[in-house]
């Protein structure tokens, strides 16, 4: 149990794990019952088994706590609980199931026989071992059911299946039958019920596999002496040892040694990645051959592996239009099946016995059954659960590959986006400038000794230079450079834009690297030309995007015409703007917007107004600004634009997995309720197409972690 707390009495987020809850349904119950209460704030997350509470106070937390607690079986899990296995966790249930079908399956088949017909003794022992039958497995939802009515909950599974079951049982008893029927129903209804929860553990294992990212402990090296500490200790700068089968705990730099890294877990890539002194290495990786020391270049909590696990651990907070729609349509549906029910039950038959003009007893009998078919099938829990479990499903494999999203509906728009804009620098090209050329010394120094005080990537290039000029009231402005005194001189350090608004006379130069031009006390000094390689995979990573449905591609740049250009062209972009600032890029996107839902890749500061802007915002986890990754949808671990297309080919699967299970789930139940009006549905096949439905939707949703 985590959470955030502002002060003594509000509580922000906190997470509270959970168990004994049932069914999807009943998570969208809780979470009603929870938002009811006074400064109570509550998400119940299903999939991950937890519920996400916001309270004005403590008296308003203990309220929620109480709802939780007193809501059917839910308990609050502690540390140990945690570690139960799917089969301890359910041994209960199985017991349950197992008792109930010793008793039952022997008379069942005896009275399938005919043999209790002859024999009273037979009839009496098969009654006695139906009632155990039906206890054993039935008590549950009896006990649930009793305690919903009092507080007034109706229309919950539990309710429909009490109902069902014990309507047969008594049409049975009434009828002369026996009440094999009511006792099977009920059976057959816990099983499907342990299979689904076994289902959706099995999934729920599967994505809580990537915890297995973060590693335990790490090997601090202090003056040549090694320490055992756990990663959270490590700050930047420190040294760490990493020994061949480990993890690497913290992003970090090789100082020594080389090596190769087993990547699997943050890009999906099978084969390793061969590290030596100077190169970085993600945390979740594993060192596959060689000790190396490496030097910390990140916290933990900004490391790659900690916004796996955050952003993975928090993927349910934002809801899709179609999780929003379930959720919705589960509320009313349920409810309106029930009067539907009733009217089958009651209506019906009385209307054909007023035209008969007699009371015919086995008319209602047989409308009572046909509603009770017409209940069991209503239950809507294969559309509540497969929905949220499908998207579940995406994100968790989009994070194997080391593409962070961080809800559902970020995935729904990355899926449905049609339109894509990119930054240049550090998205399409590396990142890592290099100077090539430039005037003299002179303008070295100055670019060298003004560029300290700038943010912009252009500024990584001149850290070597070294120079003894100081400056002073240093001014950035972004997407034009730095304004600073030098000598009580003003001293200006940027594009051609920067020199212009200033009124310093020069020439542009025309070239295809970046241009950094120095001006001072309001004349010319010189230029430096900067150059930044385009990433390998660039332009397959465009024309990937474009084979999976993008349309239209376009680069948004603050760099020169000449340059973008060369750019646009080399790795396929359809088009492309230059020399814009932020502002510029964010009517540049609006404009991009027109032509249908836009994704934005970008990864610095000024990024950020237009990822803010855009449908769906896709940042750089390596070199991408805290703003970006803040202002973003979706999260490149390892920068790799090429992943951009296995998301949105993950995404655009999982939407269509949701809605063959709305479409499907809906379609069943709709023929099955139509048929067991118009036909002499027997009430054990409306169950099994029920739990069937149910299961094969959680299967479907299952299908996101085979997708590849």
């Amino acid at each position: 149990m985590s959470n955030q707390i502002e002060n003594k009495e509000r509580v922000y987020g906190e997470k509270i794990k959970i168990s004994g809850l049932c069914c999807a349904n009943c998570a969208r119950e809780l979470e009603e019952e929870l938002n009811k209460e006074s400064g109570v704030s509550a998400v119940v997350d299903f999939v991950n088994m937890r519920v996400v509470l916001d309270a004005e106070n403590a008296e308003a937390r203990e309220r929620a706590i109480h709802t939780i607690t007193h809501f059917e079986d839910v308990k609050i899990v502690t540390g140990e609980e945690k570690r139960k296995s799917i089969f301890k966790e359910h041994l209960k249930d199985i017991i349950c199931i197992i008792i109930a079908a010793v008793f039952f399956v022997p008379v069942f088949v005896i009275d399938l026989m005919g043999l209790t017909e002859s024999s009273l003794t037979l009839r009496i022992l098969s009654y006695v071992f139906f009632t155990v039958a039906f206890i054993a497995v039935g008590h549950p939802v009896l006990i649930n059911t009793a305690k919903n009515v009092v507080k007034g909950r109706l229309f919950d599974e539990n309710f429909l299946m009490t109902i069902a079951s014990l309507g047969a049982i008594a049409l049975g008893i009434f009828a002369g039958d026996g009440f094999a029927e009511g006792v099977a129903v009920m059976l057959l209804y816990q099983l499907g019920e342990l299979l689904q929860s076994v289902a959706v553990g099995s999934s729920r294992s599967s994505i809580a596999a990537l915890m297995d990212l973060k590693s335990e402990t790490a090997t601090l090296l202090e003056n040549g002496v090694a320490r055992v500490i756990s990663p959270d200790e490590l700050r930047v700068g420190d040294i760490i040892l990493i020994k061949a089968g480990e993890k690497v705990p913290v992003d970090c730099r090789v100082v020594k040694g080389e090596t190769s890294l087993d990547m699997k877990s943050l890009n999906g890539e099978p084969v390793p990645r061969e590290v030596a002194v100077g190169d970085e290495a993600l945390s979740g990786s594993i060192n596959l051959s060689r000790v190396i020391e490496a030097e910390v270049i990140r916290e933990y909590k900004n490391s790659a592996v900690a916004k796996i696990l955050e952003l993975v651990e928090n993927s349910t907070a934002k809801k899709s239009k179609p999780e929003k729609f379930i959720t919705k349509f589960a509320k009313y549906y349920t409810p309106v099946v029930c009067i539907a029910a009733i009217a089958v039950a009651a209506l019906v038959p009385t209307v054909i016995c007023a035209v008969e003009n007699a009371f015919i007893w086995e008319t209602y009998r047989e409308w009572i059954y046909k509603a009770l078919s017409f209940l069991v099938i209503s239950c809507p829990c294969a559309l509540v659960i497969s929905v949220p479990l499908s998207y579940f499903g995406g994100i968790g494999r989009c994070a194997k590959f080391g593409v962070l999203v961080k809800g559902s509906t970020c995935l729904d728009e990355l899926a449905q986006a049609t339109v894509a804009a990119f930054d240049k620098t550090g998205t399409i090209t590396e990142g890592e400038f290099e100077i090539t050329s430039f005037t003299d010394e002179t303008t070295l120094s100055l670019a060298a000794a003004a560029e300290k005080y700038s943010s912009h990537p252009v500024a990584a290039a001149f850290k070597n230079v070294k120079t003894e000029i100081e400056v002073t009231d240093a001014e950035e402005t972004a997407g034009k450079g730095v304004k600073c005194l030098c000598d009580g001189k003003v001293l200006l350090c940027g594009n051609a834009k920067l020199l212009n608004e200033n009124g310093v006379q020069f020439s542009e130069k025309s070239s295809l690297s970046t241009l950094v031009y120095v001006a001072l006390n309001g004349e010319y000094i010189g230029v430096i030309e900067i150059d930044d390689k385009i990433k390998a995979g660039a332009a397959e990573a465009i024309s990937g995007l474009k084979h999976s449905g993008i349309s239209f591609t376009q680069m948004l740049t603050g760099d020169g015409e000449e340059r973008a250009r060369a750019v646009a062209e080399k790795v396929g972009l359809d088009s492309y703007k230059a020399g814009l600032l932020p502002d510029g890029k964010l009517n540049a996107a609006e404009q991009l917007k027109t032509r249908g839902k836009l994704i934005y890749v970008g990864d610095g500061i000024n990024d950020a107004p237009v990822m803010t802007a855009a449908d769906c915002a896709v940042s750089m986890g390596k070199v991408g600004s805290d703003a970006a990754i803040e202002a973003s949808d979706v999260v490149l671990v390892s920068d790799n634009i090429a992943l951009l297309s296995k998301g949105r080919k993950i995404a655009k699967t999982t939407r269509r997995l949701v809605i063959e299970n709305i479409a499907g789930s809906l379609l069943v139940k709709a023929a099955i309720m139509a048929l067991s009006v118009f036909l002499p549905v027997p009430l054990i096949v409306a169950v099994v197409a029920d739990v069937g439905v149910m299961l094969l939707a959680v299967l479907n949703a299952m299908r996101t972690n085979l997708i590849k």
